[in-house]
């Protein structure tokens, strides 16, 4: 069992098996020792985590649904290193959308649940550059979108 795969289990995270893609793109794509993970919609074990933050969803559930996000990303991961978590060097950028009113200004707020989450799964290989915009929808209504950047060896 790698390290990260300790943290998730004191942290009582088991990953899900890789979500498929929605459409006609691939999950993640390897270039040398990068791996670029398309977006991760906010789902879990019950479906899809649906909302829209500043209108129906306080920003606590937005940052639940982003680390949903997160850990889809890992899942992601893992399949892109064949199963192996050990490879992992570091998270390099999270780019985060929610989905969230005009006048709806904690973007960053629902983003750091998959921040903080990477950082307590990973440690500090999980810090990461980000960003987190605001997006009048996101696919099938969901409350979060986000693709990351990760190193590997």
């Amino acid at each position: 069992m790698s390290a990260i795969e300790s943290r998730l289990a004191e942290l009582g995270v088991v990953l899900p098996d890789a979500p498929a893609p929605a459409a006609n793109y691939v999950p993640f794509v390897v270039v040398g020792n990068i791996v670029h993970i398309s977006g991760q919609i906010s789902q879990n074990s019950a479906g899809q985590i649906k909302g829209r933050l500043g209108e129906n969803m306080t920003v606590e559930a937005g940052a639940d649904a982003a680390k949903c996000c997160a850990i889809s990303l890992l899942s992601q991961l893992k399949k892109a290193c064949d199963g192996d978590l050990s490879r992992v060097v570091r998270a390099i950028k999270l780019v985060g959308f929610v989905n969230s009113t005009a006048d709806f200004y904690d973007q960053p707020k629902v983003i750091n649940g998959a921040s903080d989450f990477l950082v307590a799964a990973l440690g500090d290989a999980g810090r990461h550059a980000r960003s987190a915009v605001s997006a009048a929808s996101l696919p099938f209504g969901v409350a979060v979108e986000i693709e990351g950047l990760f190193e590997i060896k």
